[in-house]
């Protein structure tokens, strides 16, 4: 996998116990009742995601991801001539669309750590009748571990009487990582503006997002507009960059984008998907950027020296120190912004990751592009 030769600038301890342990439901909460940070200029408030309204302007548009979360992890057996062979668990990250697939090897049974020395012709048999996945070769490319030796990720083919996405639906669960303390079931991975399968991962910063916030957001003049990113396994190591995406970009969706910078109002990403399937749409000079209807493959790394060009803010979740997301935020809300946002959320108390508290980041212009 690529590596990044950027790292970031916050500075924070990596969240241990400030992990979320299950979704807010589990807590005896509604989705909307999460923490919402809300870092603009000098200032930071404590809010509730339910609020999330009172943050925002009339003329704002709040951009979401239309992707559905796919139940992507599956028991295996890993077999053939290679170094390790065993019980596994493979994460489905991506159908290729071209009859292949991005798989990633764990330990079972939790998927705790990736194993890096697979071989190519070795397979994965699924519990399903006849179904397996054959490794045909690294992915992108040989030796791309961030670790330095092995793979991380491969190319594989699937074989089966039962179509790969059939099997996933029958025998597949969500992609977790074991911080959680149980099991969840697909439907609490899922936002409610997924309508496209397709995330090996779930778009998370669009979990607390429901019918009542909505609802409060267009009846104060703030437009919602959807687009598509599939979103491959998050499971980076330090300093590597995301995989290829999938994404599409609408003409309505660039019309409503292009329109509301154009009327003074600011482009609000919802998560680091929405960014980067936005800003792979984005075509002409800095200044006179505009996004364009667009769909395929990005590799777009979004970083302090590759900024956005039409993301003016930014809802997201929180993430771990050296992660590539983080650069991607650094980005869009500028390092000071970042730091000072990440400093209230770590003295607070803020939960992280999937299940986590959510930041709403609103920079000024000219804090956003300070080093």
């Amino acid at each position: 996998m690529t590596r990044i030769d950027i790292a970031p600038l916050t500075m924070f301890s990596p969240p241990g116990e400030r992990t979320a342990p299950s979704p807010a439901e589990a807590r005896g909460m509604r989705r909307d009742d999460v923490r919402l940070l809300v870092a603009h200029g000098d200032r930071v408030t404590h809010a509730r995601f339910g609020d999330l309204a009172d943050h925002l302007e009339p003329g704002d548009l709040v951009v979401v991801n239309a992707s559905q979360t796919v139940a992507g992890e599956l028991d295996a057996v890993l077999s053939g001539v290679g170094a390790s062979t065993g019980d596994v668990v493979v994460h489905v990250a991506t159908d290729l669309r071209d009859g292949t697939w991005v798989v990633e090897v764990r330990t079972a049974p939790d998927a705790a750590w990736a194993v890096l020395d697979a071989a190519a012709g070795q397979t994965l048999v699924l519990a399903a009748p006849g179904a397996e996945l054959t490794l045909l070769e690294p992915y992108p490319r040989e030796s791309s571990s961030p670790t330095g030796h092995g793979n991380r990720l491969w190319r594989a083919s699937y074989a089966g009487q039962a179509a790969l996405p059939d099997v996933l639906a029958s025998l597949g669960r969500p992609i977790a990582y074991g911080y959680l303390d149980r099991r969840y079931p697909i439907e609490d991975y899922r936002t409610i503006f997924g309508t496209t399968p397709g995330s090996a991962e779930m778009p998370s910063a669009a979990r607390p997002f429901t019918p009542d916030v909505v609802t409060r957001l267009v009846s104060r003049g703030i437009a919602i507009a959807p687009i598509l990113l599939h979103t491959g396994v998050s499971s980076q190591e330090a300093g590597e960059a995301p995989q290829p995406e999938w994404f599409e970009v609408s003409e309505p969706a660039a019309r409503l984008v292009n329109a509301t910078r154009a009327g003074g109002g600011r482009v609000i990403a919802v998560g680091t998907t929405v960014t980067r399937a936005l800003e792979s749409a984005v075509r002409g000079a800095p200044g006179r950027a505009v996004v364009e209807a667009s769909s395929g493959w990005t590799e777009r790394v979004i970083t302090r020296d590759a900024p956005p060009r039409v993301v003016d803010g930014l809802i997201t979740g929180w993430h771990d120190p050296a992660a590539s997301h983080l650069l991607l935020v650094e980005a869009v809300a500028g390092p000071r912004l970042t730091q000072r946002a990440y400093d209230a959320a770590v003295e607070a108390g803020y939960h992280w990751h999937e299940f986590g508290d959510s930041a709403l980041l609103l920079p000024a212009r000219a804090e956003a592009l300070a080093a």
